[in-house]
């Protein structure tokens, strides 16, 4: 696939040719005028529209889990209103009003014309994947009564398992439907350029995920998890296979078909969001060598904290005001406050401070996923079309995170050896983050990038210690590790740290009472306040169906680090 035909599309659907409206809160706009429809659309639009409305989606949601789990800041003081039912509005749209209805009618499509099997099962797959991942977020959903506004006006919500059971069923439709000889490939396939084999793993690797999630709800989920395991050709093992969204660094007066992170970061004004203090100070302890492709520091002493050399910071109560602040007293001596060394400059769990004039201080996304900078410390502010430009990714499925499903699941009544699998998945992904580098012209990665016997030695280490210590031990580094690899989409992690516990070396919230911890979102609120079918949840604590694990509390409880 060329970029410039990917562009080329994007800026036919940025022109309104093929986008849908979003006006609405039904779930089926079939009638919109704006929208797509069997008589004034094409199934070759309908397929563009519904891989760029899912890579959204995929992005969208994977930084609701990502600042759950520190991956990302969470720039509220409780978890209620960090995430209010009027923010998902958004994500709801993108699926049920945008891709569910395009998908029928381009479903329909192929199926009048013929030769288009392909289409269909990308489709069901892409569909899986949103139902499985609205299931994750939210529990219960529309589906049966979804997307068919004239018999269902107000379409009431599945069960969970049941959803699941539906997008199971999606992808082995899917897997039986690729590569029949006869059928026709997509125009504009964004992700594989048509390579049904690796549709076939990504359709595999997505039925795993979903018995992963269920291994404390259904027995047999862990036989089916090992039947697709045992062999590796069947689903995502190698960064060939990565399922991920490709951006351009194009923009122009018409489109900006850069990476949403790179957009908001590499501004005029400097940078727009905060890094999380936990994941930078973890990173920065551990010497983990995707450090300096995660982050891009304009700032080399952070009040509060030790520069570069070592040197005191001092403190700024006008940027930082924390750095003037005590400890907050539930928090441990060794837990990360206010402050990280090194010049990196983020903000705490929790912290919903105001907006000081620190823009130029902050730490921006770096060259790793979204195609900034690549930290070399040259401590400079960030600006429009720096690093890579913003040609960067969304990673939605990589191979390294079916090495953490494999490590995990030999942790919990799985087969293989829990610390082969762990290393896999660490070489994989700082492999893969490495190879980022390039996308800097500017970058000095002679100097600065991690030699072999650094990323070696540092494996080794970790693996080391992972084999030696307690079966809680272990958990903690595969959860550290899980979350260190799913920077750029933090929707696994959500979903591991609700199935496990942990890590439970995770950053408090700033408020010691930041109410239960959101097992389930609100239902968006476009969706509750129309359909009298749906109600609101009293609160963010209702465990979607496989999270059997105790319930949260008030303070502490499940999971612990809150």
């Amino acid at each position: 696939m060329k970029n410039l035909n990917k562009i080329s599309i994007l800026l036919i659907l940025l022109l309104g040719l093929t986008f849908t409206s979003c006006e609405t809160t039904d779930l089926d706009l079939i009638n919109d005028p704006n929208q797509i429809t069997v008589d004034n659309g094409n199934l070759d639009r309908y397929m563009v529209a519904i891989q760029v409305d899912f890579a959204r989606f995929a992005d969208a949601m994977g930084t609701n889990g990502a600042r759950l789990t520190r991956i990302e800041q969470m720039g509220a003081v409780n978890y209620v209103t960090a995430f209010e039912p009027v923010q998902t509005n958004f994500e709801w749209r993108l699926a049920y009003v945008n891709m569910f209805s395009d998908m029928k009618n381009a479903t329909a499509l192929a199926e009048s014309t013929g030769e288009r099997g392909n289409h269909i099962a990308v489709m069901e797959i892409l569909k899986a994947y949103t139902l499985l991942t609205l299931v994750d977020y939210f529990g219960p959903v529309p589906n049966s009564e979804a997307t068919n506004l004239t018999d269902f006006p107000a379409p009431t919500v599945d069960a969970g398992n049941l959803v699941y059971e539906s997008a199971l069923t999606m992808l082995d439709s899917a897997i039986s439907r690729l590569g029949l000889l006869g059928n026709l490939g997509l125009t504009n396939d964004f992700y594989y350029n048509n390579d049904f084999d690796k549709w076939k793993k990504l359709a595999n690797t997505l039925k795993m995920q979903a018995f992963l999630n269920q291994r404390l709800y259904n027995p047999s989920a862990v036989g089916a998890f090992n039947s697709i395991a045992s062999n590796p050709n069947n689903f995502i093992s190698s960064t060939a296979d990565d399922f991920q969204f490709e951006y351009d660094a194009l923009i122009n007066d018409q489109i900006d078909a850069r990476a949403p992170g790179y957009q908001s970061d590499y501004t005029a004004g400097g940078v727009t969001s905060y890094r999380s203090d936990w994941l930078m100070n973890k990173m920065l302890k551990d010497n983990d060598p995707r450090r300096r492709y995660y982050f891009f520091r304009q700032n080399e002493c952070t009040p509060g904290a030790l520069g570069i050399n070592g040197e005191e910071c001092g403190t700024d109560p006008e940027r930082l005001f924390c750095s003037t602040q005590p400890r907050p007293v539930h928090y441990p001596g060794s837990m990360v406050f206010c402050s990280v060394d090194n010049g990196y400059w983020g903000r705490d769990h929790g912290f919903g401070g105001g907006i000081p004039p620190d823009t130029f201080k902050r730490t921006a996304r770096g060259v790793y996923p979204v195609a900034g900078n690549f930290d070399d410390n040259r401590f400079s502010s960030v600006g429009i079309g720096q690093g890579g430009g913003g040609a960067g990714i969304t990673p939605i499925y990589l191979a390294s995170w079916s090495h953490l499903m494999l490590a995990e699941m030999a942790l919990n009544g799985g087969s293989g050896d829990a610390g082969s699998f762990l290393r896999d998945a660490m070489s994989i992904s700082i492999g893969k983050v490495m190879s980022f580098g390039s996308k800097d012209p500017d970058a000095d990665l002679s100097t600065y990038a991690p030699s072999d016997a650094t990323v070696s030695d540092y494996i080794n280490d970790k693996i080391g210690t992972f084999n030696s210590v307690s079966p809680e031990e272990r958990m903690n580094i595969l959860g550290q590790q899980h979350f260190v690899a799913h920077y750029g989409n933090g929707t696994n992690s959500y979903n591991f740290y609700r199935r496990t516990g942990y890590p439970n070396t995770l950053q408090f919230t700033v408020d010691p009472n930041p109410g239960k911890f959101v097992r389930s979102f609100f239902y968006p609120a476009d969706e509750a306040n129309t359909n009298q079918n749906i109600a609101q949840k009293a609160n963010v604590d209702l465990q979607v169906f496989w999270d059997t694990n105790p319930p949260s509390a008030q303070t502490g409880g499940f999971p612990s680090s809150n």
